[in-house]
């Protein structure tokens, strides 16, 4: 912080420092306030090739008349640096008025095509162009921090092969330009009645439908359909890009975003357990969905029609008031079952020192509903006394969050994998508690990890 103190105190006598609220980066910033009445914002960055890469960016884009905010002061270390104060009124505060956000989108092919004319690529970070490798890494993120945590089965060869597609129909698409990679609301100013980009060292060379995709389909805007087209149609003007192919493209673009959207809001939801991030999510799963073509996607098309489901089935007791109880059954060899509420999940049951069926033969091919199977279970009792205890455990909570008013509880069952003792006692406590509170303000779900197909 000293530096960039002693970066302003150079350009005037510093009257008040004010902390800026940042967005999810480690840069910090602050407004200065001069003796003359004039205002800078000061940059603390934690990166000297992301700071390199904004002050390029900025002054190369200024030298073409776009607005962005001109730099006014740069550290010898690169690490701090003073630049204009465009105000504090960003797009997401008018993201009503539908001009404005009009003038933002015929604002951004001047960044993405003309910009583009000359620039040197090379200077952005973390990567020059947006190649396969980095749009598999974004890919991979949504696979690990949100459809894993999430507890979905996932078929990796089918998965594979359709991000395989997805890939090379993003790497593939034209025109190319300036992606700004972080276009959105909240990354535009308004200033003077217009808008003006103030994020964009996380820039590179690709299609242009990214930033598109990436403004008009984000969480908190909550755009219409209809306001989609419109906007789309502003766009396609002032680009003058091919309308079909644009038009053709784009909902692979959507999707990608989305899955990146999805990746991120699953590791700060569901990893760090921030509630805000969960808010996010079944809109963002419902933009997926819809952008996915069933034809050319079918495996991701089922797994995000699955997972909307179970989501809606989760918003709409919480909307109701009502307490779902989310039984499962899942495999410990494939991890424990994630929790995608902030709750922090429930009671895990081990049922692995229950006598195993699928030890013998002759029941390694059933699950805990074929009779054969329960015979096993049931012969000498062992089953009947744990799952009696686990009723006591289950009842009594059960109990107290109706009278407490809370909305989800999760209780697992797990074995070795999934199919046989965990199958069974789950199959038997959701019947249990659907029995004993029946009239109650009481939902419950079953679910089968490892046996879908077995789910009701």
């Amino acid at each position: 912080m000293l530096r960039l103190e002693q970066l302003a105190r150079k350009h005037g006598e510093v009257i008040a420092t004010e902390p800026i609220t940042g967005s999810g980066s480690n840069r910090r910033y602050f407004r200065f306030r001069f003796a003359d009445g004039s205002t800078m914002i000061g940059c603390l960055g934690t990166n000297i090739a992301e700071n390199q890469a904004f002050i390029s960016l900025a002054r190369y884009f200024s030298e073409r008349s776009l607005p962005v905010p001109e730099i006014i002061a740069v550290s010898d270390d690169s690490m701090a640096y003073l630049q204009q104060d465009l105000g504090s009124t960003s797009l997401l505060d008018c993201i009503s008025d539908k001009e404005m956000i009009g003038r933002a989108m015929e604002m951004l092919p001047k960044f993405q095509l003309n910009g583009a004319i000359g620039m040197d690529f090379s200077q952005c970070y973390p990567v020059s162009e947006l190649d396969r490798r980095s749009v598999m890494w974004d890919l991979n993120y949504f696979k690990y921090c949100f459809l894993k945590p999430m507890g979905v089965e996932i078929d990796e060869p089918r998965l594979e092969d359709e991000f395989e597609l997805l890939a090379e129909r993003i790497v593939s698409a034209r025109p190319l330009g300036f992606m700004v990679r972080d276009f959105q609301s909240r990354n535009v100013m308004i200033h003077d009645g217009h808008p003006w980009l103030i994020d964009f060292q996380g820039g590179r060379r690709g299609p242009v439908h990214y930033d598109v995709a990436s403004f008009l389909w984000q969480s908190r805007a909550g755009f219409s359909d209809e306001t989609r087209r419109q906007m789309i149609d502003r766009y396609i003007d002032a680009a003058g890009v091919s309308r079909e192919s644009f038009l053709a493209q784009l909902p692979d673009f959507v999707a990608f975003r989305m899955m990146q959207v999805l990746g991120a809001y699953g590791f700060r939801g569901l990893y760090e357990r921030k509630p805000a991030f969960m808010t996010q999510i079944p809109a963002s799963l419902q933009s997926l969905r819809s952008s996915l073509n069933p034809n050319s996607f079918p495996y991701l098309s089922e797994l995000t029609a699955d997972l909307a489901i179970s989501t809606d089935r989760r918003n709409h007791s919480e909307e109701d008031g009502a307490l779902t109880v989310e039984v499962m059954s899942f495999s410990y060899k494939k991890g424990l079952p994630a929790d995608s509420t902030d709750n922090g999940g429930g009671f895990t049951f081990d049922c692995r020192a229950i006598h195993n069926p699928g030890r013998y033969e002759r029941y390694r091919a059933l699950t805990g509903r074929d009779p054969e199977v329960i015979e096993f279970l049931e012969n000498d009792g062992e089953i009947t006394q744990f799952l009696s205890h686990c009723y006591s455990l289950v009842d009594a909570s059960v109990e107290r969050y109706l009278e407490r008013g809370f909305t989800h509880l999760q209780v697992a069952f797990g074995c070795t994998g999934g199919r046989h003792r965990s199958l069974y006692s789950a199959d038997h406590m959701a019947e249990h508690l659907r029995r004993k509170f029946a009239g109650r303000n009481l939902r419950v779900t079953l679910r089968h990890r490892e046996q879908p197909q077995l789910e009701q």
